[in-house]
């Protein structure tokens, strides 16, 4: 298991809404990895190795008047994160259909229960965008389907697509936690069609799906989105998010650009999951 440092930052966010989702999305984009909402903030968490005394140089909202934001910082070992999101860890239930929670939480009676260990790891069904994309994956059809989970975190979403029917799927995350994590959850979940790899998009070469789940940071998308249609099969789904409702136009653009065209939106919060098909 990795033994990284990260390093925790503590931002103190007022008024909270909409600045919370606007610093988490421009700290993403910085490099930080995961997030836990506050009753005061967020706390964010960036490897050790990753940050620079600029790193929140770029992170705009810190300067803007509208709000007022400040923050410590300190290491923190990995052999922390359990303690570290247990406290913050409470189950979630998507339209009464699927329900994610942790081992230690009571069982529920959904039609789906996805189990995931809280550790460092993005995706525990918490954030607007992992929300969203369970939806889509709920009320789409994943029967004998080829899935991708790209940037899989926890592998929650390739989880719930194998629950869904889905007979062959990679989840894929550039991350050694998320990949650790994810490789657990699989197992823990008693899957038997998910293959979980370290790496990025240069993994998914020959690669053929028949739908792609990415739920990442939009300049990634961007950079990848050819990558994901050159995997999909004829009539394939392209489910997106982790960017918001005002980066739809350059999604879209470069989506389209590639014969992929959106069927599918769904908001929360200003954050954004869209359905693409290829035609």
């Amino acid at each position: 298991m990795s033994d990284n440092i990260y390093i925790a930052y503590y931002f103190k966010v007022t008024p909270i809404e909409p600045a919370t989702e606007i610093l988490i999305a421009e700290l993403g984009y910085a490099g930080f990895e995961s997030f836990v909402e506050t009753e005061d903030g967020v706390t964010a968490y960036i490897q050790k190795e990753e940050w620079r005394e600029d790193i929140l140089e770029d992170i705009q909202i810190l300067n803007s008047n509208e709000f007022e934001i400040t923050f410590t910082y300190e290491d923190i070992e990995q052999t922390n994160w359990n303690a570290e999101w247990e406290k913050n860890f409470n189950p979630i239930v998507v339209d009464d259909i699927c329900a994610v929670r942790a081992p230690f939480h009571d069982q529920f009676d959904t039609q789906y229960e996805i189990i995931i260990e809280p550790k460092m790891s993005f995706g525990t069904g918490h954030h607007e965008t992992t929300h969203m994309m369970i939806q889509h994956i709920l009320k789409n059809d994943f029967k004998d389907k080829s899935v991708l989970d790209m940037g899989c975190g926890t592998a929650v979403l390739a989880i719930l697509a194998e629950m869904k029917g889905a007979n062959a799927i990679d989840a894929i995350d550039i991350d050694n936690w998320c990949y650790l994590n994810s490789l657990e959850n699989v197992e823990r979940n008693n899957c038997k069609h998910i293959s979980v790899s370290e790496g990025d998009a240069s993994l998914l070469t020959g690669k053929k799906y028949d739908v792609v789940i990415a739920n990442i940071n939009r300049n990634i998308l961007l950079n990848d989105i050819k990558t994901y249609a050159a995997c999909l099969n004829p009539k394939g789904s392209l489910y997106l998010s982790g960017f918001y409702d005002t980066d739809i136009p350059l999604i879209e653009k470069e989506c389209n650009a590639h014969q992929l065209f959106l069927k599918d939106t769904l908001k929360r919060n200003n954050w954004v999951a869209l359905k693409f098909n290829k035609d």
